[in-house]
């Protein structure tokens, strides 16, 4: 689950990290009072949506008077930010942050993430800031430090000073770094987060350390225990169809293609759209709809894949493990028939009750195709959407 910058900087701010001042405004007359409120001769309107890149989307205006936020917030605000992380679509602004401008002497880049390989987390700092740290990594690695911290000793005192040292960091400022960076462990762990990172870290012309941007991704999977987190949640962001999927416990993941796909377990899913596109196919969706999936999911997810307009064909692929193959068919029959499909639906049951089920769907008369195998199942699919397309 993402956070909004200015929600960041809040969490920021409660545990001691040195962010500008800032205010949210929904308005332009918010934003420009907002702006008189900060005070200063120099401020900065931010769009808030969960994507990076932000002001090469003209996301992100300097503003030297009040007219001028007033301008700004009200040519972002109700428009949608097409930014190199989101997509043609982009996503909708509802909110701007109108923060105080800083004086910058130097940018530096600082993230807290989980290194998979080496079961660590890891903190990556760069003094490229400001810049995308993938463009960074790949032409001038040697300018990204790293460390990854054991979890039982946690962020240790010499992995600061490394850190700091390499970002050229001397005198007091190394304390201070090390304070900051001892701040933002503390912070990732108490929110069960999967990315912390700030980009740019900016060193002001005093020589103070200030969070000039925020980010925070938490775990999807802790949001149990992260019920104040929880509550920051902006479904404005989010693909409707996934948050329509997470409430009926299906994991669904839009994609480009036009053959929708519904399957029970994340590897034969992937198996599943890997053979579609092998056969000259595109998968419009992931979809799992689980190992212990009832008609009832079943029927939730053809009405799920149905809302996407782009869909010509539907590939239904169900190992019969947990689940009896059965229950499944008679899931599909009532989702044929309650929806009211049109579209090519092809069928691939394997395992238990895999015979009766089979029966089920041809005793049915609805028109339902039948596939031997996966790869008759992906063949089948395939061709049935060439066909809609023509």
């Amino acid at each position: 689950m993402n956070l909004h910058e200015y929600q960041s900087k809040e969490l920021f701010a409660r545990c001691g990290i040195p962010v500008p001042q800032g205010r949210v405004a929904t308005t332009a007359d918010e934003a420009a009072a907002a702006a008189e409120s900060l005070g200063g001769a120099l401020w900065v309107v931010k769009a808030q949506v969960h994507a990076g890149g932000r002001g090469k989307g003209g996301g992100i205006k300097l503003a030297r008077d009040v007219a001028a936020v007033r301008a700004a917030a009200a040519q972002m605000l109700g428009e949608r930010l097409v930014t190199p992380q989101t997509g043609p679509e982009g996503l909708p602004i509802g909110k701007v942050y109108v923060e105080q401008g800083s004086a910058i002497a130097r940018e530096i880049y600082l993230s807290l993430v989980l290194n998979r390989e080496k079961s660590r987390i890891a903190f990556v700092a760069s003094a490229a800031g400001g810049m995308d740290i993938e463009e960074v990594a790949h032409k001038s690695p040697e300018k990204i430090v790293r460390v990854n911290i054991h979890p039982a000793a946690g962020l240790q005192p010499y992995q600061c000073r490394q850190l700091a040292f390499g970002l050229g960091f001397t005198g007091e400022q190394v304390a201070e770094f090390s304070s900051l960076a001892g701040k933002l462990y503390r912070l990732y762990l108490d929110l069960d987060a999967s990315l912390i990172e700030v980009n740019p870290l900016i060193v002001t012309k005093d020589g103070r350390l200030l969070a000039l941007d925020a980010k925070i991704n938490i775990d999807a999977n802790a949001l149990f225990r992260q019920k104040e987190a929880e509550g920051l949640r902006d479904p404005s962001q989010e693909d409707p169809m996934e948050r329509i999927a997470s409430e009926h416990d299906l994991n669904y993941v839009s994609l480009d293609g036009d053959i929708a796909c519904m399957v029970n377990g994340a590897g034969l899913a992937m198996a599943t759209m890997d053979l579609i596109k092998l056969h000259g196919g595109a998968p419009a969706n992931f979809l799992d709809v689980g190992g212990g999936a009832t008609a009832e999911r079943v029927t939730a997810a053809f009405k799920l894949i149905l809302s996407n307009r782009k869909v010509r064909a539907i590939l239904v692929n169900i190992f019969g493990g947990i689940v009896r193959c059965d229950l499944i068919a008679e899931g599909i029959i009532t989702a044929v028939k309650e929806v009211g499909v049109s579209l090519p639906v092809v069928v691939r049951l394997e395992g238990t009750n895999a015979t009766e089920a089979r029966k089920l769907l041809a005793d049915s008369g609805l028109a339902i195709t039948a596939a031997s195998d996966l790869t008759d199942a992906a063949k089948k699919s395939v061709a049935a959407a060439r066909k809609a397309r023509q």
